[in-house]
This record gives C-alpha cells, sequence and structure tokens, in this order.
C-alpha cells in the first residue's frame, strides 16, 4: 500500500463526488431517515462500486502498455470534465424522491446509490486511477475515503453547503480539476 497514491485519489474522487446526484440524493435520504442510517447504505454501496472499478481499472493496466493507459486516462479526465462543465450549466434542475418510510433506510440507500453509481464519474475515475497506479488497496482506501466523506457531509450538513457554495460553482471547479489531470496524463502518455 502506498500513502501517497492514496493522498492522490481522495481530493481526485472528492472533488468528482461533490457535485454528484448520489450526494444529493444521500441529503435527500437523510430528511426521512436517520442520517447515520443513510450514510451506512450509501457507504456499503461506495465498497461493491469501489471493489468493481479498481478491479476493472487493474485488468486494463495488466493489457495495456503505461503510455495508452496515460492517453486513455488523459481521455477519461476529458470526457469527464466535459460532464461536468454541461452539468453545471443546468445544476440545480435535478428532482430527488425522499425515501417513504423509515424502515429500510439503509436498504433504501444501498439501492439507490448502488444504482446511480453505475457508469459514474467517480467509478470511472477509481477505474482510471487503479489503472494507472496499479495499485489495488492504495486506489481503493483513497476512492472509499472520499466517497464515505462526500456522503457523510450530504447526511451531516448537506442542506447547509448547498447554501453557501452553488451546484453550479462545484461543477465548474471539478471540471478544472478534470482537465488538468487530463493534461498532466496527456503529458505522461507523450513522454
Amino acid at each position: 500500500m502506498s500513502a501517497h497514491i492514496v493522498l492522490v485519489c481522495f481530493p481526485v474522487v472528492f472533488v468528482g463526488e461533490l457535485p454528484d446526484k448520489t450526494m444529493f440524493a444521500s441529503l435527500v435520504m437523510a430528511t426521512r431517515g436517520r442520517p447515520l442510517q443513510v450514510w451506512l447504505g450509501a457507504a456499503l454501496a461506495f465498497v461493491a462500486h469501489v471493489a468493481i472499478a479498481v478491479t476493472v481499472g487493474v485488468a486494463v493496466f495488466s493489457l495495456m502498455s503505461h503510455r495508452t493507459v496515460d492517453a486513455v486516462t488523459a481521455a477519461a479526465f476529458v470526457a469527464g470534465g466535459v460532464y461536468a462543465w454541461k452539468t453545471s450549466r443546468s445544476a440545480g434542475g435535478e428532482v430527488l424522491r425522499p425515501v417513504p418510510t423509515r424502515r429500510g433506510v439503509v436498504l433504501s440507500a444501498f439501492l439507490v446509490v448502488f444504482v446511480a453509481e453505475w457508469g459514474d464519474l467517480t467509478q470511472v475515475l477509481t477505474a482510471d486511477l487503479a489503472a494507472r497506479y496499479g495499485s489495488v488497496t492504495s486506489v481503493a482506501l483513497g476512492s472509499l475515503a472520499a466517497l464515505w466523506s462526500v456522503a457523510a457531509i450530504a447526511v451531516t450538513s448537506g442542506s447547509t453547503l448547498l447554501r453557501l457554495v452553488s451546484v453550479r460553482r462545484v461543477r465548474q471547479f471539478t471540471t478544472v480539476v478534470l482537465l488538468v489531470l487530463a493534461a498532466y496524463s496527456a503529458w505522461a502518455a507523450a513522454h
């Protein structure tokens, strides 16, 4: 395990997850269920998705050269940046339905997050990071810590955060970070 890789993965995934639909879903579910139960359900779903993402990422890494992985990673970061920019232009339009009852909050949160995360930006980022670094444990720990942190923010103080910083600004910041990472990956692929 590499602390450096954990520390590199955490901010990338954290920033990518902040404006995400699962953050808003957790926030809304926490208004109807106990925040700890919502967080637990979301955390379990994130464990499943990170396991899938790092497995796919490392498999890709073993099949491709470092330059190819860097080029694919750069393209994925550009695609993520474009997606974040596009969603920043329509930010605030998401409508989420609250959890209908208090029973089964953990299961409801798990299912909502598990379904919402398929093909999500942070799942792709996690797979890309695993491919880039080839370290399943380090990437998984950094990504999980980031995802769990965002879920904790969402269930404890998400509404306050959204009053202080607009969704549009968070997504624009995400765009910049992803494009910088794309430029770095492209540079690494060229050298």
